[in-house]
């Protein structure tokens, strides 16, 4: 194992003299990476303080702000933070919700390099931390006609605590009766458009003058509570998916043949001959990207309704008709009066009073070698549990209650 180290603002005043308050009591950290230092907080107020990212070059001596990504963790009065496989560091806010206190601040992940060469800018991103793994939401893709919504209905009747789907975006205005946050979620163009831009979406589009979109974070919801998210969405989209945080199990249902295909549309009666051949015409190019291309894990072919159920099924891992029921995701629940340190990947809560307010020698460990995900979602993969070092050392780490 390696050095058991805290990182903090103490110990760097060489490299922080310029506006940098060290007095704050764990309302700022500084954690080094290379040439630079990552100073998190400062611009407190009386209630609360900001979680801000400034960037000091210990070359130059000069500070910059970069461009915060993902979703930033609501103020706090104080956190600590540790470094990460020099990718991310891990901030753990103080007097938090369990829901909220485990959080990713990402400084050289993929995602962070792609955005830097696309922005041209200094950037860094936020993500939630949950301990564990939630169910893999499912992108199933296919050619209009092919019976996709008959297929994912069926699912939805049959497993209805099992799976889920995201709310959409929109720019439109609602319609009445229509629910913000249930039908979909309303939102103004620039904003939207800016989220796009900053990757918070899988994919969107324009329709009839307004932007329709799924957004990564719809899609954590539904993992959050423990269901699996179904994502019917086209080729392109699914490819959007593929290069983005998710962790997903991909499926392109096509038909039996082109022929069968356009025969199932026709039978519909709903569109004009024009709107047939459109159709047709985009079916051509999603089967020969869908079929061709590697991009998704399974390719189920709808000749017989049934048996295509029954493969669908199998390949989600369902057993006859029980409904599957997952666990929500869980979240970690910090004692009160801790300090941290890192020990090769594994975060060491040590904590300093129990319940009754009286010395503890408790000590919870947070395994972060098995992470997955992060920004623009969520971080997922921790695993958080409490061992005896009386009994079994630092070394051994061995579990003897799970968070």
């Amino acid at each position: 194992m390696g050095e058991v180290h805290e990182s903090s603002a103490d110990g760097l005043e060489e490299f922080l003299a310029v506006g940098l308050d060290l007095e704050s009591n764990g309302c700022q950290t500084a954690t080094m990476l290379g040439e630079k230092i990552y100073v998190i907080g400062g611009g407190s107020d009386d209630d609360a303080l900001s979680i801000g990212v400034r960037i000091l070059d210990k070359s130059t001596g000069k500070w910059e702000i970069p461009m915060v990504l993902g979703t930033v963790p609501a103020p706090c009065k104080s956190h600590s933070a540790v470094f990460l496989n020099k990718e991310r560091i891990l901030v753990l806010k103080r007097d938090s919700a369990p829901d909220d206190c485990t959080w990713f601040l990402e400084v050289d992940t993929l995602f962070v390099k792609e955005q830097k060469e696309i922005l041209g800018t200094e950037v860094v991103a936020w993500s939630k931390g949950v301990n564990g793994d939630g169910p893999k939401p499912v992108v199933i893709s296919g050619p209009s006609g092919v019976g996709k919504g008959t297929l994912i209905n069926k699912l939805m009747n049959e497993f209805p605590s099992t799976f889920g789907f995201s709310v959409s975006h929109t720019t439109r205005a609602p319609r009445e009766k229509e629910k913000n946050g249930v039908h979909y979620h309303f939102t103004e163009r620039s904003i939207m458009e800016k989220d796009i831009r900053d990757g918070k979406f899988l994919e969107s589009a324009h329709v009839h003058g307004n932007l329709y979109g799924t957004s990564i974070e719809a899609v954590e919801v539904v993992t959050d509570s423990g269901k699996r998210c179904i994502l019917d969405i086209d080729v392109q989209g699914a490819r959007s998916v593929k290069a983005s945080s998710l962790e997903v199990v991909s499926i392109f249902m096509c038909p039996p043949s082109f022929e069968e295909l356009e025969k199932r549309l026709r039978a519909r009666g709903t569109e004009t001959e024009e709107q047939v051949q459109k159709r047709l015409r985009n079916a051509r190019a999603e089967l020969e990207q869908g079929k061709s291309s590697g991009l998704f894990d399974h390719i189920v072919v709808n000749d017989n309704l049934e048996t295509c159920y029954a493969n669908l099924k199998k390949i989600l891992n369902l057993n006859g008709s029980n409904d599957d029921v997952c666990q929500p995701s869980k979240c970690i629940e910090l004692p009160a009066g801790y300090s941290v340190s890192e020990m090769d990947q594994k975060v060491l809560i040590h904590c300093g009073t129990n319940e009754e307010g009286n010395a503890s020698n408790s000590l919870y460990v947070f395994d972060a070698s098995l992470l997955k995900g992060g920004a623009p979602g969520r971080t997922r993969g921790l695993n958080a549990y409490a061992i005896d070092p009386f009994t079994e050392g630092l070394n051994g780490l061995k579990q003897v209650k799970s968070f």
